[in-house]
């Protein structure tokens, strides 16, 4: 089995730095103290109304982190999505569309150029339906989904912890098996802003939680995805590669690539070879030719951005289940808000 990699080694070196209080964590602690004084002087300004904040007219729940990467976010917020819809509340989403290459305000349609949009919104739009949009202030998003869809009643914002300029009415706070790190700011540590800090809800995606809050657990889908929206099972696909069947090469462009390609070792796939690229990695210099032979299956947020390329990669869906308990609390808090705001 071989294995590709095209993350930088000083993301690699920094990224295992983060987990322990080391000579290049304390070599860098010097500037997260500067760091860290300017993130208490931003939210200062907040607070005196200096800079401002403003509210749309719906609630607004915020899914966010403080860990920087990935940490289940995308997922959470497609989760909620279709957990409220199941309740017959319409519901919108906003995000920067981080990665993409326009600054304007915009719907996300089906047909949007992933360029435009940005592949985590993209997803989101195709996982749930729901009105999606984005923009470099997520209150301008907020408002233009609001008069183009005056029905919606809530509004996820797919990150935005820390952007203050948008008023919140519910922030999730999501966790996966790194906790804090060694709870240092960045860049000698993986905060971006002090912890602990309040939240209304914390949850955990890693095993076992890194501290008290709810749980979720990630596993994927027994099928993948095909361009056509067609379904394979990946049992189908199990086995070594014979003479009928090509043999498999998993691609990964997302926080941590090695957790994907755990995945699916688990759900018995033989990967004769493993690429790993940088979180939101637009393929645009992906190399085709490298990897003709091959099945590749990677994952969806991926798969939205290599399917014009290769339309016969396989996508395997994420699924995130979170602990009852949690969706009660959340119903429980969200009852409050909408009977203040029917």
């Amino acid at each position: 089995m071989t294995r590709a990699t095209h993350i930088a080694p000083w993301q690699q070196r920094l990224t295992r730095a983060w987990t322990r209080r080391g000579p290049l964590a304390w070599l860098l602690w010097p500037i997260s103290q500067l760091y860290g004084a300017l993130v208490a002087l931003r939210r200062s300004l907040y607070r005196a109304g200096i800079f401002k904040s403003e509210r749309v007219a719906v609630p607004v729940i915020v899914v966010g982190n403080v860990v920087a990467g990935g940490a289940g976010k995308t997922p959470l917020v497609m989760l909620l999505v279709r957990h409220l819809q199941e309740r017959g509340l319409q519901v919108g989403v906003i995000s920067r569309g981080y990665g993409r290459q326009s600054d304007d305000c915009r719907e996300v349609c089906a047909n949007s150029a992933i360029a435009d949009v940005g592949d985590e919104p993209a997803l989101i739009q195709r996982s749930t339906g729901a009105p999606v949009f984005v923009a470099q202030r997520r209150v301008d998003a907020g408002r233009a989904l609001l008069a183009r869809y005056p029905q919606t009643q809530l509004i996820f914002c797919d990150d935005g912890l820390q952007h203050l300029g948008l008023q919140r009415d519910l922030e999730i706070c999501v966790f996966d098996e790194r906790g804090i790190g060694n709870g240092f700011l960045l860049p000698a540590g993986p905060l971006r802003e002090p912890w602990p800090r309040f939240v209304d809800l914390v949850l955990h995606t890693g095993t076992p939680p890194a501290f008290a809050g709810f749980c979720a657990q990630r596993t994927l889908s027994r099928y993948a995805l095909k361009s056509d929206g067609s379904q394979q099972a990946l049992a189908d696909l199990g086995g070594p590669a014979d003479l009928c069947r090509k043999p498999l090469l998993a691609l990964a462009a997302i926080a941590k690539p090695e957790d994907f390609f755990a995945m699916l070792r688990a759900q018995g796939l033989n990967l004769t070879r493993t690429v790993a690229l940088p979180d939101h990695y637009d393929f645009t210099s992906w190399i085709r030719n490298e990897y003709e032979g091959y099945t590749l299956i990677c994952t969806e947020k991926d798969a939205i951005k290599l399917w014009p390329l290769e339309a016969n990669a396989l996508a395997v869906p994420l699924i995130l289940t979170a602990e009852p308990a949690f969706l009660t609390q959340l119903d429980t808090r969200l009852d409050r808000l909408l009977a203040i705001h029917p």
